[in-house]
């Protein structure tokens, strides 16, 4: 399966790694963590002329010292402009690399080989790169795209269940702002049962659609920040306790956090409620006063206002909802 998104391809399926032609490249850089080192490495086609790049897993170190590292790593091995940097791993793979690949002698190639269901349908998707500063999520960061997304879904076997859990949370925001009958799917069919090669090709469909109306977030685009204004919020209270939360948990308190300001009914709230808190272990949600001084720094905040996408109903969604600290 093949999707096409700006000017690079999707590819979907066991055989996607080897519809890729690495030959063209004078080096190849392949960046792992240490879990995708371990599991998914072995999976990858035997590459002349590469070397592996190895970093820590793990949000907390998405930051400007990891990429120091990685461009140290490119520059040691004379990687030239004709290079490439393959990033096979999750979300944090994925952005961090593609920023280092796109700000390294003002840019080589990369593509994204996503490990983890949150990175497949969605974090690799799109061309949004970038790290955190200060604990403030994504705040230094590019639009750049890779040259193709190699999407082998056999990955999601080597995923603890939690993180697979924590990439539907992507799949669940993508349902609500857009597919009232994918919200039905999901719901009305339980999480081990779930089809997952059709999941990520659905997924992307919604998200790819909606980049390709608006690739620089000037409106549409906007819909994709559902459940992120809070989460994001979310992600920088723990990381700045210095505690692991996954993504996709924050995402769903976001979503839940998110709803009560949405104009959907008291029914429809309610249906969102109860199948996020009954299908999924989300740890301890921060008070929204504690969550206020990150929020203050959101990008996507205009006129001293923090700016939200909200659902209007499931399957609907609006964008630039400005409320104000107090509103809150």
């Amino acid at each position: 399966m093949i999707i096409q998104a700006n000017n690079y391809p999707i590819v979907i399926g066991e055989n996607s790694l080897t519809s890729f032609s690495f030959t063209d490249y004078s080096q190849i850089a392949i960046l792992v963590d240490e879990n995708t080192k371990r599991d998914c490495f072995s999976k990858l086609p035997k590459l002349d002329n590469s070397i592996i790049i190895e970093i820590k897993s793990g949000e907390e170190n998405k930051n400007i010292n990891t990429c120091n590292f990685i461009w140290k790593q490119l520059t040691k091995y004379n990687f030239d402009r004709n290079s490439l940097l393959i990033n096979l791993g999750g979300g944090v793979i994925g952005d961090m690399g593609g920023f280092c690949a796109s700000t390294y002698k003002r840019g080589i190639d990369f593509i994204q080989i996503p490990t983890s269901l949150l990175a497949m349908v969605d974090a690799s998707i799109g061309g949004k790169l970038g790290i955190n500063f200060n604990v403030l999520k994504n705040q230094i960061g590019i639009f750049s795209y890779p040259k193709t997304v190699l999407i082998n879904p056999l990955f999601l076997e080597t995923l603890p269940d939690n993180q697979l859990k924590s990439g539907f949370a992507e799949v669940v925001k993508h349902a609500l702002i857009s597919d009232r009958n994918l919200w039905n799917r999901l719901r009305n069919t339980s999480f081990e049962e779930q089809n997952w090669e059709e999941i990520i090709e659905t997924s992307i469909q919604i998200k790819n659609k909606i980049v390709l109306s608006d690739p620089l977030e000037k409106g549409e685009r906007k819909k994709l920040n559902f459940g992120h204004t809070f989460g994001h919020a979310i992600e920088s209270y723990y990381l700045e306790k210095g505690t692991s939360i996954l993504h996709g948990e924050a995402v769903f308190m976001g979503i839940l956090l998110e709803i009560e300001i949405s104009s959907l009914s008291d029914l429809e709230k309610s249906e969102i409620k109860k199948y996020i808190l009954s299908s999924f272990s989300l740890p301890h949600c921060p008070n929204k006063s504690d969550l206020i001084k990150y929020l203050k720094n959101d990008k996507k905040n205009s006129d001293g206002k923090i700016s939200f996408s909200l659902l209007k109903k499931i399957g609907n969604c609006t964008i630039d909802n400005l409320f104000s600290e107090d509103e809150l």
